[in-house]
């Protein structure tokens, strides 16, 4: 854009302006304000800054007017004589004067020099990209989640810029399939995950190693899924190699496995051909958190499934002859189904579950047998019950051991006693145990903390309700240090009593309490229930007032 002359012919202004609004499709009137700009920036270069110079181009015939004004003030308030006069001076020259007029001077139009020609070249560049970016942003911003089409304008170290017509978008290295390689000009299919409004301009963040991608490429080939009818509920990918997709049907009569497969895995293989022949299991979700998890093991078959939703891990046991095929090559398989299903997946064998529960058998019956002075059988027919633990044995319902073929009452109540006079003794040793030990008396007054507790911090030197007040949740559960390059596992003081991290949050924020570091959350007040005065109100005798008690 040539500023050699603001006296230029009219018509070349509006076609200039007319040609880079459509070049940067933006809007004409920001180019000729940006044009407006950057003259009055010359102007004021020319007449000086102290001026109050105004540049209007008029869009419908392109003359450009230079206007100077001059705004009347107070006589104690001006400050720049150049662009303020004072209402007295006005007065004189100006019987209708008043505070806040303007007096207008038309300027000559004048020749830009070679340094106000390139300031002025540089504000109008300046501003026609910031209203580049702005519409590029305000375009892009509302489709995250749509995939679009695009040619390879330029690859830079693995991150792939793509041409998408009214903007840019890039494709970092991280974000594109595996062994795909793309060259400048070919044309690319991508996935819009972001859009980031940054200094250098909006980033429309692509991708094709997303879920997101695939799903909507199921959208495109299954008309079910693109018209609500089946959902994709999760998905998970290991780019270009394998992955796995969740869906469920509204519809009783169409199977969501079928529906994405197509006829002959037409609807599936063309997906896989975009994917670069990435393999995909498209699975049955479930409302049910243990039969999704066995869908999502699939091709392995599951024996049984434990879960322990406090941790949101679940273990699964699978037959001997079925762990390579649960775990994957490298952890794929599991890899793939925690990421599907949001559980944290441990896959134990048969023979190894069975292990497990024989020597977890023989350690309850050892602990039966010495706890309870009983020999080996009751021992075994008291595990086999279901008891884990004398005190699951001591404080249970009398009648629950007493139905146990071959037990009586007599029996379930010796029994009990016996385990009760366990864990006294057992208690009275702890007791003293933590007394050697120089634990306060207090640490056991924190709510929360048991006997067992209080011995076990005071073997790892956690001796007052201050110590206690004073440790990290990671050093009551244990967690990992950074050593170098490699990390360590320490323990927690209280680790064998596997506390989730909220139990060890609210074991430290009670003995904050209890060291009086902080106060104790209020308690919400609960209103009395106003019945009573709301119906002497309406009945204004004793007999009203009883029925009000009574519905209470």
């Amino acid at each position: 854009m040539s500023f050699t002359g603001i006296s230029a012919n009219r018509q070349e202004l509006l076609q200039i302006a007319d040609a880079v609004a459509r070049e940067k499709s933006i809007d004409k009137s920001v180019v000729l304000a940006s044009i407006e700009e950057a003259v009055q920036k010359a102007a004021r270069s020319r007449y000086g800054a102290e001026h109050d110079i105004r540049v209007f181009v008029d869009p419908r015939t392109g003359e450009m007017t230079i206007t100077r004004y001059v705004t009347v003030v107070a006589d104690e308030e001006i400050e720049n004589e150049y662009a303020q006069r004072t209402l007295t001076d006005a007065l004189a020259e100006d019987k209708e004067a008043f505070v806040g007029k303007e007096y207008a001077e038309i300027l000559p139009p004048f020749e830009l020099g070679r340094v106000q020609s390139q300031m002025a070249r540089q504000v109008v560049t300046h501003k026609v990209r910031e209203a580049e970016r702005d519409r590029q942003y305000d375009e892009f911003k509302d489709r995250v989640g749509e995939i679009v089409n695009g040619t390879v304008k330029r690859v830079e170290y693995g991150n792939v810029i793509v041409d998408l017509g009214r903007g840019e978008g890039i494709m970092r290295r991280d974000q594109s399939i595996p062994r795909e390689a793309f060259q400048v000009n070919d044309r690319i299919r991508a996935y819009i995950y972001d859009v980031r409004r940054e200094t250098k301009g909006p980033q429309i963040m692509l991708s094709r190693a997303h879920g997101g991608f695939m799903a909507k490429l199921f959208a495109q080939e299954v008309p079910e899924v693109y018209d609500g009818v089946i959902e994709i509920k999760s998905v998970a990918r290991d780019a270009g190699s394998r992955a796995k997709m969740a869906v469920l049907s509204n519809d009783n009569s169409i199977d969501p496995v079928g529906a994405c497969v197509g006829m002959r895995g037409s609807r599936v293989q063309a997906v896989v051909a975009e994917l670069q022949n990435e393999k995909i299991d498209i699975i049955q979700w479930s409302p049910d958190e243990a039969t999704f998890i066995v869908n999502a093991l699939a091709p392995a078959e599951v024996s049984k499934v434990v879960l322990d939703e406090e941790e949101d891990r679940v273990e699964v046991v699978v037959p001997d002859e079925q762990l390579s095929l649960a775990i994957g090559r490298r952890g794929q398989n599991v890899r793939l189904a925690s990421q599907l299903t949001g559980w944290q997946v441990d896959i134990i064998t048969e023979s190894q579950d069975s292990e497990r529960r024989q020597k977890e058998f023989a350690e309850r019956t050892a602990l039966f047998q010495e706890a309870l002075d009983v020999d080996e059988v009751i021992a075994q027919l008291l595990v086999t019950e279901g008891f884990t633990t004398v005190e699951d044995l001591a404080y249970v319902d009398q009648n629950e051991i007493a139905v146990i073929e071959g037990f009586d009452e007599d029996t379930a109540s010796e029994l009990q006693a016996r385990a009760r006079d366990f864990l006294e003794r057992e208690q009275a040793e702890q007791n003293a145990k933590r007394t050697e030990l120089g634990v306060e008396d207090d640490v056991l007054n924190v709510p929360g903390i048991t006997l067992p507790m209080a011995v076990a911090l005071g073997e790892a030197g956690v001796k007052t309700v201050e110590d206690l007040a004073d440790l990290a949740t990671d050093e009551l559960r244990g967690g990992f240090e950074q050593n170098g390059a490699e990390r360590v596992r320490v323990a927690g003081a209280l680790e064998t009593f596997s506390l989730s991290l909220p139990d060890a949050e609210n074991l430290i924020l009670n003995a904050r309490i209890a060291a009086g570091w902080i106060e104790a959350p209020e308690e919400e007040i609960v209103e009395e229930d106003e019945t009573y005065e709301d119906a002497d109100a309406v009945d204004g005798s004793e007999e009203g007032a009883d029925v009000a008690t009574s519905e209470q």
